[in-house]
């Protein structure tokens, strides 16, 4: 019993006189078993130490604990035998042939034994057989390992079926009307069987099959599913353990090895995977599923199953399931474009039609060659790869048409827009160095250099001004014609402009969101990921593996420009989403400062025909000539009930029968004397 932190060896247990042929822990992980060639079962303690022994007529080949009721089987050359903690004896089966693999169901009513002669025997907690499995090739394709899919809601559906439903972009709603568990044709228990025929097939548990053989060029020694049953891997005779998706498509290769793999698992609710092998090397890995996924605007593209593509319109929340049938390396979305990089091809889609809510994507082209690339980039007529210190720009055909060397590594790229065929695209490198690059010109236009590597790239609406975040965390803003640092903001992690605002911005990190407007301070409110985006009111946000639109109330840089009386300013803030208290504070303080055509526009936001019938009359009085402020001022304090402040100014302004005759209007005799 190794400590899986370090490797170190915990304890041996003596108790077998022969090879251990195999181990199998309980659910719960409070007991384990062993079976040896010696034909004894042992079970183990979580504290090492032996409570029973029982023996068969043969070796053991395989041990498996029940997932709810612990009942142990165990399988020999000639029988098995299903042990429980309740009943003090085995009881014990016969079987025709040599028994390699067992699996139990979820739910622990049916037991799956794979056999030397190629047959599946699946049968019920008390050993009944009630399904047969009998492989192509008999004896000559020996089963050697079998396992269900841990998942319970995995679609009674076929592969074909599924690409019907998904293959073109549409989204559709299988309906699965669930009958009683007890029917074996009705449930959706999937067992995956690897079997010397060098082929990996799936089946229900009806002993229909699913889709058609997978071929895998080894003899498989070993299966296991990962917890919620998405992937498997598989190790053999190739020196190797495979992953593959839930469908027996291959995903990649965890771990190389020197001899073959006899035996890997998953641990439990995690990605850490165990390798045995025959020369006795024990393995211990960790797999990182990266986040694979593009973003334009308001659309979020990202890689779901390993095979699949998602587009997510970020607005509406529709999303389209685009299904493949290879591991998805890459993706890049670009307006009406999406590239899809697979390990031997790159596919561009199309959206059908102009509709900014259209969701249908076609196949526009196809690139049929392998390309490594660290990033991948897509514009209307090209693709771009960017390999290292290289990128390269490639045409829907796939030809090469320029190339660019940069000095350093690349570690940022972004396109900025453009007419179709000439984008510009903004490049980041490991040196500091900031590009602009255009897909039609060979020359790299260097904008600025500073002295700390780039992490996140982006340009403001009138591309005037430079967001750059470094690696020390640092959120810097650069004018782009000066070269000038305007300001500087530390703990940013990524960082966003406003699509619609000029002066807008916003960076995350330290598990806090920072709006900044012009050069006030930075407004933060609690936002765990990375933003990604920044339209209106709406903060594009990735949290691990989901992607938010997060809408935040404008009103507190609405109101650090009403502070400086930047009315205009204030009123382009407001337009991205203030409520209607802050629309009339606007319109009341840009009255009081006299701008009256943003105090009109605001006011009619919150639809006063009282003032806005004041700022017409006022407006009119302007036309013909009239320049009198300090009395437009005192009438605004008059329809706001600040009566002593409008008399003051109708007097200060010449206009002392204007202040009496308010006052007698208001039956305020002793003040209008």
């Amino acid at each position: 019993v190794y400590d899986t932190s370090d490797g170190t060896l915990i304890q041996p247990l003596k108790g077998h006189k022969d090879t251990v042929y195999c181990v199998a822990y309980a659910k719960d992980g409070k007991r384990f078993a062993s079976g040896s060639a010696d034909k004894s079962v042992i079970i183990w303690t979580s504290k090492l130490e032996g409570i029973l022994k029982y023996t068969h007529n043969d070796s053991i080949q395989c041990v498996s604990y029940n997932p709810l009721t612990h009942q142990l089987a165990s399988c020999s050359s000639g029988d098995f035998g299903l042990w429980s903690p309740e009943q003090k004896s085995v009881s014990k089966h016969k079987t025709s042939c040599k028994i390699t693999c067992c699996s139990w169901t979820n739910d622990g009513q049916y037991l799956a034994l794979g056999m030397f002669n190629g047959i599946v025997s699946i049968r019920n907690k008390n050993g009944d057989e009630k399904v047969k499995i009998e492989r192509p090739g008999g004896s000559t394709s020996p089963i050697w390992s079998i396992c269900w899919n841990p998942s319970r809601s995995m679609p009674c559906v076929s592969p074909s079926l599924s690409d019907i439903y998904w293959g073109f972009g549409f989204a559709a709603s299988l309906q699965l009307n669930r009958e009683p568990r007890n029917k074996l044709h009705e449930r959706n228990d999937i067992l995956a069987v690897a079997d010397w025929g060098q082929k990996l097939s799936f089946y229900h548990l009806s002993g229909k099959q699913i889709g058609k053989d997978r071929v895998l060029n080894f003899d498989p020694c070993c299966l296991s599913y990962f917890t919620k049953g998405e992937y498997l891997l598989l190790g053999g005779s190739d020196r190797q353990v495979s992953l593959f998706t839930r469908d027996g498509v291959r995903l990649g290769t965890v771990g190389e090895q020197s001899s073959w793999v006899w035996t890997c698992k998953v641990k439990p609710d995690s990605n850490y995977v165990v390798i045995g092998c025959q020369d006795g090397t024990i393995s211990f890995y960790q797999l990182i599923f990266s986040t694979v996924h593009g973003l334009y605007k308001d659309r979020y593209a990202y890689r779901d199953n390993m095979t699949d593509v998602i587009v997510q319109h970020l607005i509406t929340e529709q999303k389209v399931r685009i299904k493949g049938r290879e591991l998805v390396k890459k993706i890049a979305i670009y307006k009406n474009r999406l590239a899809i990089q697979m390990p031997e091809k790159i596919l561009i889609y199309e959206l059908y039609s102009d509709d900014s809510a259209d969701m249908y994507y076609r196949v526009k082209e196809k690139i049929i060659k392998k390309f490594e690339c660290n990033l991948l980039v897509v514009c209307s007529d090209h693709i771009i790869l960017c390999q290292e210190k290289r990128l390269q720009c490639l045409s829907f055909s796939g030809v090469k048409e320029r190339e660019w060397l940069m000095e350093s590594l690349i570690r940022y790229i972004k396109v900025i827009g453009g007419p179709p065929g000439r984008e510009g695209l903004l490049v980041g490198l490991k040196n500091g160095q900031i590009l602009k690059i255009f897909v039609d010109s060979a020359l790299a236009i260097v904008l600025l250099k500073q002295s700390t590597a780039v992490r996140c790239l982006d340009m403001s609406a009138s591309r005037s001004k430079l967001a750059v975040v470094d690696e020390n965390d640092t959120c810097l803003v650069y004018d782009i014609h000066t070269k000038e640092l305007l300001f500087q903001e530390p703990n940013a992690n990524s960082v966003a402009w406003n699509t619609q605002c000029e002066d807008m911005l916003c960076f995350s990190g330290g598990g806090y969101l920072n709006i900044k407007a012009s050069n006030f301070p930075v407004h933060q409110q609690k936002l765990q990921g990375f933003v990604v985006g920044y339209n209106g009111s709406k903060i594009f946000c990735l949290h691990v593996f989901s992607m938010s639109a997060v809408e935040v109330p404008q009103s507190a840089p609405m109101y650090q420009y009403l502070e400086r009386k930047m009315f205009k300013e204030a009123y382009q803030i407001a337009c991205l989403g203030v409520t209607d208290a802050d629309w009339r504070e606007l319109a009341m303080e840009a009255l009081e400062g006299l701008e009256f055509e943003t105090a009109k526009k605001a006011f009619t936001r919150v639809r006063d025909l009282r003032y806005l019938e004041l700022i017409s009359s006022i407006e009119e009085r302007k036309r013909r000539g009239e320049r009198a402020e300090e009395l437009f001022l005192a009438e605004v304090c008059a329809y706001q009930g600040r009566f002593q402040e409008a008399a003051k100014l109708f007097r200060s302004s010449g206009r002392d029968a204007l202040a009496l005759e308010m006052y007698s209007d208001l039956r305020l005799f002793e003040r209008a004397k």
